[in-house]
């Protein structure tokens, strides 16, 4: 742990209240495993299920978290984020819960499954081209006319600490894990599980998985600083976007290694998990699986958690 504590500025105790702070807005996920994918990996997996989350995904947990922190005033005022799908679908229903208004800026192309359930949870819906400046301008906007509170989806240190639960159930519930790997796009729930591994493993590493066709965490991690993708283009829609300035010093200092996937590879990996688990998962869910059949010479012999990160899939655009 010594090589990251430096660096973080989070401490264990944080991690252990905000646990205990959002354990009654969020579920408790299983952790599953396939005699099957063991005997094809060559290793002993261990499934965290986020994608039986509420909301289907790990994003309640750092909504809700980020809610948590609220004063009185930013409660009154509502809050607003960016969202492909997830983080808004989360914020939707955890501000629905907790009696706060909404509003959530979605770039077009966005699967509708998840569109709709951001306006079923009753938040109100901007919609917006699909880049990240776009993303910023409409949120701006918003606050502008509400007064809003933005909440980041991924690079915000209660949003990447309420993430970090995931991984802090699953090491309680499987202690003597070599490493936990995780799909990484905007990089919280990698920062979360750096975060979680450091302090509540055993010697136990922290791995990231994205599609080869937006590598720019693999990138980020290699050259030292935050690159970009220019073109996004991927099945994984969750992983199109790029680290942050909080996430990133964590990822740097806590995550080994970050091993790129082919879209084949991923829809592959999303079928034998359908298929073997009878689990329904997204394709940015699947990135951890394709890793570890892609690289066995890493994997193989080992003891890995893998966080399956979500299950809002479009059940009338599926890969196979």
């Amino acid at each position: 742990m010594s090589h990251i504590q430096g660096v973080l500025k989070p401490k264990k105790t944080q991690l252990i209240e905000v646990a205990q702070s959002i354990k009654p807005w969020i579920h408790r996920t299983p952790v599953v495993r396939s005699r099957f994918l063991n005997e094809l990996s060559g290793a002993d997996l261990y499934f965290k299920c986020e994608q039986l989350q509420r909301m289907g995904a790990f994003k309640m947990r750092g909504a809700v978290s980020a809610l948590s922190v609220l004063s009185d005033e930013q409660r009154a005022q509502g809050v607003v984020t960016h969202s492909s799908g997830n983080f808004g679908q989360a914020v939707a229903l955890a501000a629905k819960l907790m009696g706060i208004k909404a509003y959530v800026v979605m770039p077009q192309g966005t699967p509708k499954v998840k569109r709709d359930a951001v306006l079923g949870y009753g938040a109100e819906v901007t919609d917006c081209a699909p880049n990240l400046a776009a993303r910023e301008q409409a949120t701006q906007e918003i606050i502008q006319r509400t007064g809003a509170t933005a909440l980041h989806p991924s690079n915000a240190m209660p949003v990447i600490l309420g993430n970090a639960t995931a991984t802090m159930e699953l090491i309680e519930e499987v202690p003597d894990l070599n490493g936990v790997i995780a799909p990484v796009g905007g990089g919280g729930l990698l920062a979360g599980t750096a975060l979680a591994t450091a302090y509540f493993g055993d010697n136990c590493l922290c791995w990231g998985a994205e599609p080869s066709a937006v590598d720019d965490a693999y990138r980020s991690l290699k050259m030292g600083s935050i690159q970009t993708n220019e073109d996004p283009k991927t099945i994984a829609d969750g992983l199109k976007t790029q680290l942050g300035s909080v996430n990133f010093p964590i990822i740097q200092k806590g995550v080994s290694a970050i091993y790129c996937v082919e879209e084949s590879e991923i829809v592959a990996a999303m079928r034998l998990l359908w298929e073997r688990t009878k689990m329904v998962v997204e394709p940015s869910s699947a990135v951890v699986l394709a890793a570890v059949l892609k690289y066995p010479q890493e994997f193989s012999e080992k003891k890995i958690g893998l966080i399956l990160s979500g299950g809002n899939v479009d059940l009338g655009q599926l890969p196979f």
